[in-house]
Parts: structure tokens; sequence; C-alpha cells
């Protein structure tokens, strides 16, 4: 018969994420704050002007204030803890609404292709220089806000990355906005507007893939970025009396909680908690994987169905 162990050695990793978590829900907060406001001035100056440019880069920062409400509530959520029905808590919510955000940044930059070609065909009027002024503040709003995320954990955590990007899309929206309104007030350059509303929209189709296609992965159980499964597979084989090693699984819970699973089939004689504690200590020390659950089974009882051995 096999013996089963569980390790849960992820006692840091979790400190660890408890201390970004708090640093990161004040900034998501704090932007969200930001954001929403500017974007009830932005338009009211959008209809004082008579600007479609800023009309639709309020309903851009709509998007945004929306986003970052979103990223605020999975990680308020990610913090309830764990019951019986929903063992890993709510963690996962945090990459759904990634997801969500990922989605929504290439959506938006569709509608703004849209709109560019509109434009092109025939550019409106513009107050300018009222757009200049408003734009330029828009530009500073986007860049506290960013600045305030960038103080949070916008490497490790792909929510809180989701929720940054959209503000840098933002940012870039502005600095284009300001640039198209002076082409427009020295040049008559009409045409400047959705040129550079276009390049914004590259940009943030871009990011918007990459934040989709990451979650995506994650909530697919796809193996962390980071690790490598054959690596490790011949690392766990190279532990003295282990023979085999099959059924290795890799998930994420969420962006920066990495789970692993596995078989280790040793010869009948073999001390079982000796072969655990240094395959803990191997996934720890070399792959960085705290939250493991392996199985350690006699050579006599290994596995014989193809579809589950490696």
């Amino acid at each position: 018969m096999g013996h089963s162990h569980h390790g849960h050695n992820h006692g840091h990793s979790h400190s660890h994420g408890h201390h970004h978590g708090t640093g990161n829900k004040k900034a998501l907060q704090l932007s969200f704050i930001l954001i929403a406001a500017y974007m009830i001035i932005e338009v009211i100056g959008g209809i004082l002007t008579n600007s479609l440019a800023l009309l639709s880069d309020a309903g851009h920062m709509l998007s945004d204030a929306a986003a970052l409400g979103l990223s605020y509530a999975a990680l308020t959520f990610g913090e309830k803890k764990a019951t019986l029905t929903k063992t890993f808590g709510y963690k996962r919510f945090e990459i759904l609404a990634a997801f969500i955000n990922g989605i929504t940044l290439v959506v938006i930059s569709l509608y703004i292709f849209w709109e560019a070609y509109h434009r092109v065909m025939d550019p409106p009027e513009v107050a300018s220089s009222g757009m200049l002024v408003i734009s330029s503040i828009g530009l500073v709003v986007n860049m506290a806000a960013a600045f305030i995320l960038m103080k949070g954990d916008t490497s490790g955590n792909l929510n809180v990355r989701s929720a940054f990007l959209h503000v840098l899309g933002d940012m870039l929206g502005s600095f284009g906005a300001i640039i198209a309104a002076l082409l427009m007030m020295f040049f008559g350059w009409n045409i400047a507007d959705p040129i550079a509303s276009v390049i914004v929209a590259l940009l943030i189709i871009i990011s918007g893939w990459r934040v989709t296609k990451d979650s995506f992965h994650i909530l697919m159980e796809g193996t962390p970025a980071n690790l490598d499964m054959n690596e490790i597979k011949e690392t766990l084989l190279s532990i003295e009396h282990v023979n085999e090693v099959h059924d290795l699984h890799a998930w994420s819970i969420t962006s920066d909680f990495p789970a692993f699973s596995c078989h280790l089939v040793v010869n009948p004689e073999t001390n079982h908690d000796e072969v655990l504690a240094s395959a803990k200590h191997i996934l720890h020390e070399h792959f960085h994987i705290d939250h493991t659950t392996i199985q350690i089974d006699k050579s006599d009882s290994r596995c014989t169905d193809n579809d589950h051995c490696n």
C-alpha cells in the first residue's frame, strides 16, 4: 500500500503575501479615488469644450475606475477565510478580476480603433486650448495613480499589475491628448487627435492581451511560467532511494501562490519521512514551492496505469 504524506510548509509565503496585500489594498483604494474624481471633472470638461476626445478619455477613465474598484474588491475577497466549501478561500477571485480587466483593455482598444477610423475620415473641430488644460491635469492625476500603484506589488501580483496597466494606458492617453492638442493649436492638424489615439490603442491592446493570457493560464491550472517540470522531476529523482516520480502537477492558486503535488516511488525498506523531508527541502530551496502534497509509494505498489504515470 502507498503512504500519503502532505507537506504544508507555507507560513513564510503567507506572511510575505499579507504584507503586500495590505500595501496593494491601500494603493488600489487611493488610485480609485483619484481616478474616479478626475473622471467626473473630465466629463464636465468634455461637455464644456465640446471635445469628443476628452469624453472618450473619460470613458477610458471610467473603465480604469471600474478596474481599480474590481481589483480592490478582489483583494478584499481574497482575504476571506477558507471554508469547507471554498478550501482555498477566495484567492482565485483575484485572477478572475485580472482576466476581466485584461478583456476590458482589449475591448477598449478596439473601440478606440473604431472611433479613430471615423475621425480620420472626418476630423472634428475641437476646443484645443481647453483640451490641453484638462489632458495636462489628467496626465498629472494618472502619474500620481501610477506612482501609488508602483509602490504596491506590480511584479508578483497579476491583479495589481492589470490595474497598473489600465492606469499606464490612461497616462499614455493623456500624453497623446496633450500632443494632439498642441498640434491642433499651432498647426490646425485635427487629424492628430485620432492618430494619437491609435498609438495609445496599440499599447493598450498589447498589455491587455498579456494580462488576459497570463490570467487565463492560471484559471486553466497551467504550470507556473517560472517552473520547469522536467527539471523538478530530475531533481526529485536524484533523491536517494527514489526510483520513480509520477503524477506531477504544478499550478497556481493565485499569481503569487504556487502549489505542487506528486507521487514518489521508493524501495520498500526506505524511511519515508527522510525522503519526504528531502523532497520538501528541495522544492522549497530550489523552486520556492511551499504548498506541497507528496505521496510516497513502495516500488511493489508502483502505478501501472499508463494514463497516470510519467
